[in-house]
């Protein structure tokens, strides 16, 4: 109970002048939301910079040695990694993979089955092709059929559409070569009618039988993601700087 004297909250009141420092309640909590957000955001692309890292070295790994896959399922080696493969190359049964852009222009990437002796068909990308200005008119793809063949690429996942939008699996009704968008490995599988491997190849620049096949690592650089996740930190510590500066002034004028 209060008995005389200078009371406790005028005490406490005159130690934040004296000190010269008086943060207002509503800015130090906008203040703490901006630190944990920016704090959050640094982290999450922190960690899309540790994946995208490991990405791109094994990309860069991948190309040391060509591994010959034999009666393997492509997802028993490494991402990335080249393999040679030998089957038989089915060239009336192809997909286009729409909305696929190579320096700006925009186009498909043109999947064909490699149809393998005792496992399961792998597809084959054998690169991009332009748009003709038509979909009514679609680019001449045509491959006879090539048996036993040996091929050599890459092993890496089906395009994602990531924060693209436009899926559309490739119409049971619609003609060889069929358009489809970001679909996935079953919905290619029932329009083949015919099982296929999870992970598709991507084909070795140098074979002859291919279109435009300038490969990089998914995703973008490992460093743009780095930078974003140091300017998020940078920006939750602007926040805790301008919220001390703002509560140094608060705090100088109620001197």
């Amino acid at each position: 109970m209060y008995r005389g004297g200078t009371p406790p909250a005028a005490v406490a009141g005159s130690a934040v002048r004296l000190a010269g420092f008086a943060p207002h309640g509503a800015m130090t909590l906008l203040a703490l939301i901006a630190c944990a957000l920016c704090l959050r955001l640094g982290l999450w692309q922190w960690h899309r910079w540790l994946a995208s890292d490991a990405a791109w070295t094994r990309f860069a790994r991948g190309a040391d040695a060509v591994q010959p896959l034999g009666p393997r399922a492509p997802e028993e080696v490494a991402l990335f990694q080249r393999v040679s493969v030998a089957g038989r190359l089915d060239g009336r049964h192809q997909f286009l993979l729409d909305n696929r852009s190579y320096q700006g222009r925009p186009g498909y990437e043109v999947l064909t089955p490699l149809v393998r002796a005792g496992s399961a068909a792998l597809l084959v990308d054998r690169g991009w092709v332009a748009f003709t200005g038509s979909r009514a008119r679609l680019p001449d793809v045509g491959l006879e059929d090539e048996p036993g063949v040996t091929v050599s690429g890459r092993v890496a996942e089906l395009p994602s559409a990531g924060l693209a939008s436009g899926h559309a699996p490739p119409g049971a009704a619609d003609p060889w070569p069929k358009v489809t968008s970001f679909p996935d490995i079953a919905e290619l599988a029932a329009a083949l009618g015919a099982p296929l491997a999870p992970r598709i190849l991507l084909l070795d620049p140098d074979a002859s039988f291919g279109f435009v096949r300038d490969w990089r690592p998914p995703g973008m650089s490992p460093l743009r993601h780095l930078s974003y996740a140091i300017q998020w930190w940078c920006l939750g510590a602007l926040a805790v700087i301008v919220w001390a500066v703002m509560s140094a002034r608060r705090g100088a004028r109620h001197e």
